[in-house]
């Protein structure tokens, strides 16, 4: 187990609301929004730290400066050329990942984590932020990810089985 994989179980056993597997996906969630939705051209995003580099974004774009950059920066203050999701956008990138993973079972593997609304995945975010994995901007707020979508809607209701061709 990793040292961030290990910082998180803890926070997730110190928590006590959430299982360690949605803190896990919430960033498997970040790099689906990166890799696969594209949401983050020109945007900016918070990813995971690696155990060898400090917490902050994404790789800086340039490589110029950006360890020191990053120890200049103030906890809540953009680093120039981090990217960035914003709550609503991170939700999106939960919602069509779940469905991709768990399809019709969505809802029913993120209650079984805990996370009843989308809400709780901005207390996961901000857990995560307090625990040194991500950064947030001065504009970020955890009221950001409150009803972004709702799980019986967008996660049962209007899930779609697709017949192969």
């Amino acid at each position: 187990m990793s040292e961030i994989e290990q910082s998180i179980a803890a926070l997730a056993r110190q928590d006590g609301r959430y299982h360690v597997d949605a803190y896990l996906f919430v960033f498997d969630a970040l790099a689906y929004a990166r890799d696969s939705m594209q949401l983050m051209e020109g945007a900016e995003i918070e990813e995971p730290a690696s155990s060898d580099e400090p917490p902050v974004g994404d790789a800086p774009s340039e490589p110029s400066d950006s360890e020191e950059s990053a120890a200049e920066a103030e906890e809540l203050e953009e680093i120039p050329g981090e990217r960035h999701l914003t709550g609503q956008q991170l939700c999106e990138a939960i919602r069509c990942l779940s469905l991709e993973q768990f399809g019709y079972m969505a809802k029913l593997v993120f209650n079984q984590w805990g996370v009843t609304k989308t809400g709780d995945f901005g207390h996961i975010v901000f857990n995560l932020i307090e625990i040194g994995q991500m950064r947030k901007t001065e504009s970020d707020r955890r009221e950001d990810f409150d009803d972004v979508f709702d799980f019986d809607r967008d996660l049962v209701a209007q899930y779609k089985i697709m017949a192969p061709e």
